[in-house]
């Protein structure tokens, strides 16, 4: 974990924080080039009622269109919460050279908790790095399901 990867997952936070406060599951993420943020993305799965509004999702389909290309070569993607498979797909086919992620996700985690899609052996391989501000995403994620449990 570097003074970098800190920065940056603490920037995917806010992004999540922004997904909590509207109701979203608090997952945020932002996509980094040469040390600058080109996407930000945060969960708008129930709030647009569309499959693919993952934080990853969005983050990746606005770094695609700032760079004209659907290849993210040479980029980070940072997220608070271990991608699915969806994600983690992408991740591969837009050439990602790594992804840095905190909290692990047991029920549908594609790096380690369920599956690791990125151990396959696809014609490009993205480096991965977990558990970066793990605490700090869990606990955001935790306290969003337990308020949403108090609601219900």
């Amino acid at each position: 974990m570097t003074e970098t990867d800190v920065r940056f997952m603490r920037e995917a936070l806010l992004e999540a924080e922004k997904a909590g406060a509207i109701g979203e599951v608090p997952v945020g993420c932002v996509i980094v080039k040469d040390g600058q943020i080109l996407a930000r993305g945060f969960n708008r799965r129930e709030t647009t009622e569309h499959v693919f509004n993952h934080a990853e999702m969005t983050a990746i389909d606005v770094a695609c269109r700032t760079l004209g290309t659907w290849r993210l070569e040479g980029c980070t993607l940072y997220v608070t919460l271990e991608p699915c498979v969806m994600c983690a797909g992408t991740m591969v086919q837009a050439r990602l050279d790594r992804l840095v992620y905190g909290a692990r996700e047991p029920k549908s985690g594609a790096h380690k908790s369920v599956i690791d899609l990125f151990d396959h052996p696809y014609n490009h391989r993205v480096e991965v790095e977990e558990g970066v501000l793990a605490e700090e995403s869990a606990a955001l994620l935790k306290g969003f399901f337990k308020d949403l449990r108090k609601r219900k």
